[in-house]
């Protein structure tokens, strides 16, 4: 089995692609090495490797992001981790599915900017998130609110010193473009 690496523009996080499918559906988001032993036996062991402080999962990439270590000595553990769990057959996750993420799940809106909504949600699953996941994470749809738009970011997004950029340049001068009724553009946790 051979797992390529990609840097991110996160210097935190790297992204390592196994060569096979990750995650059927949607992503899973590890911040904490207790909730992920509970919900991914490939997340708890790669939490174990001491200066690992998140885990991503998307379609067919894992990043993982750091804390201090360099990453020519975590980046060998990191792989064999990954290696030895594909070539055990376990599954991804404990459960059927991606871990439950309901805080991030619970959108904002009111009723009456439905369309608004839609055409935003639309423009961030066919132009922003294809290009955020080439990066190693994921943005979401939280909430729109007095011409705001509310969003997650996930993966080797969270915590990106270019996130900021990202969301503001990139996204927000996007959706102004499309949706006039679009002000701005917030993180959100």
């Amino acid at each position: 089995m051979f797992i390529q690496t990609e840097a991110t523009p996160n210097p935190a996080t790297l992204k390592f692609l196994p060569g096979r499918e990750v995650l059927r559906e949607g992503t899973a988001d590890f911040r904490d090495a207790e909730t992920a032993r509970t919900a991914s036996p490939l997340a708890g062991r790669l939490f174990d490797i001491p200066g690992v402080t998140g885990v991503f999962f998307g379609y067919d990439f894992i990043t993982v992001s750091k804390d201090g270590a360099d990453w020519q000595h975590l980046k060998p553990a990191i792989l064999g981790t990954i290696m030895e769990h594909f070539m055990s057959n376990q599954p991804v996750m404990a459960g059927a599915g991606p871990a439950p993420e309901s805080s991030e799940t619970e959108e904002f809106y009111d009723k009456e900017d439905e369309e608004i909504v839609l055409t935003i949600k639309e423009l961030l699953d066919t132009r922003v998130r294809p290009a955020v996941a080439q990066d190693g994470g994921d943005i979401t749809f939280r909430g729109y609110e007095n011409g705001v738009v509310f969003l997650h970011m996930k993966g080797s997004c969270a915590g990106c010193p270019s996130s900021t950029a990202t969301l503001k340049h990139g996204i927000q001068n996007l959706l102004r473009h499309f949706v006039p009724e679009v002000q701005q553009v917030e993180q959100i946790a």
